[in-house]
């Protein structure tokens, strides 16, 4: 299963926001409120629970100043999935948008593509509200 988020448009500086990317204790402000619980972040990525009970768990594998992050799921995730932000800059803006893609059947897509969905699209939203 493979999901793109929508484009945000952050009124900052390509390399603040990789920067502030680049650390997992940001993660936590760009979810939603409501919807999380036991949010942990250390050196090499960070943990959550989402609604239902799931366990989200991102590990940093590879950073490319500025251009992109690169993470995947950590040993105790439901399934194994990728995650990677996608960065540019133009006009004094940089643009940026979530790649999502998990190791799914089609049970667990039904059940797992609108949330996701709904969820990266939120954390892009917060993004351009933090600048």
């Amino acid at each position: 299963m493979k999901i793109i988020s929508e484009t945000a448009s952050i009124k900052a500086p390509i390399l603040i926001v990789f920067e502030f990317l680049a650390q997992s204790h940001n993660i936590e402000c760009l979810l939603p409120e409501d919807k999380i619980s036991d949010f942990h972040a250390h050196a090499e990525g960070c943990t959550f629970k989402v609604q239902g009970g799931f366990l989200i768990s991102l590990l940093y594998v590879d950073k490319e100043i500025p251009k992109r992050i690169h993470m995947k799921s950590g040993e105790r995730a439901p399934f194994a999935y990728s995650l990677t932000v996608h960065l540019s800059e133009k006009h004094d803006q940089t643009h940026g948008h979530i790649e999502f893609i998990g190791d799914v059947n089609m049970f667990l897509k039904m059940m797992v593509e609108k949330p996701l969905i709904g969820l990266f699209n939120h954390m892009s939203n917060k993004l351009q509200e933090q600048f």
